[in-house]
């Protein structure tokens, strides 16, 4: 993919929509535990429920989710970001993003990242609000929030996941 395909382009990352190739990356990264911690959602991911997903959240226009690449290493895709719950009446959706691939983590990727991505929801989507709910032991990641904008809105104690744990999370919300 030629760097002008990109939906968004920083100094570190580009934003490109996911594709069928990028399924087997995404349910890896989902299933590191790293990853999978870090949501409410812990139960195992499969190729068959992420092209479920596919048709029936994104196809359908209830998510945006974009591929997160490195600009140097020929655009490895290395994460992804997402818009939930998209509300269009409202203007309003959740932000969530992960970096999957272990050796990008603690390089920028994730504060460049929030900086295009919510540029990109409220130009290209019409956006305007994102919330995002982040678990409190998550520092690195509320930090990023932060950095991006997002304030500090309630704390949600003791969150179920799926797995049965508990969980405190603070909501975030940014006004684009």
């Amino acid at each position: 993919m030629d760097r002008d395909e990109y939906l968004m382009t920083g100094n570190l990352v580009s934003l490109r929509p996911m594709e069928e190739k990028d399924f087997p990356l995404v349910v890896r990264w989902r299933n590191n535990e790293r990853v999978r911690n870090n949501f409410i959602y812990r139960d195992e991911f499969t190729l068959e429920g992420q092209y479920q997903w596919q048709q029936t959240m994104i196809d359908t226009g209830k998510v945006v989710q974009l591929m997160i690449c490195e600009n140097k290493k020929d655009y490895r895709a290395v994460g992804c970001v997402y818009f939930r719950d998209i509300d269009h009446d409202n203007k309003t959706a959740e932000y969530g993003i992960f970096i999957g691939e272990d050796d990008a983590t603690g390089l920028g990727y994730g504060n460049e990242t929030a900086d295009l991505a919510t540029e990109y929801a409220r130009n290209v989507m019409g956006l305007k609000e994102l919330i995002l709910r982040v678990f409190v032991r998550n520092v690195s990641a509320v930090k990023s929030y932060e950095h991006a904008g997002f304030e500090k809105t309630d704390f949600l104690p003791d969150v179920c996941c799926s797995d049965g744990q508990k969980d405190d999370m603070i909501l975030m919300k940014k006004c684009l």
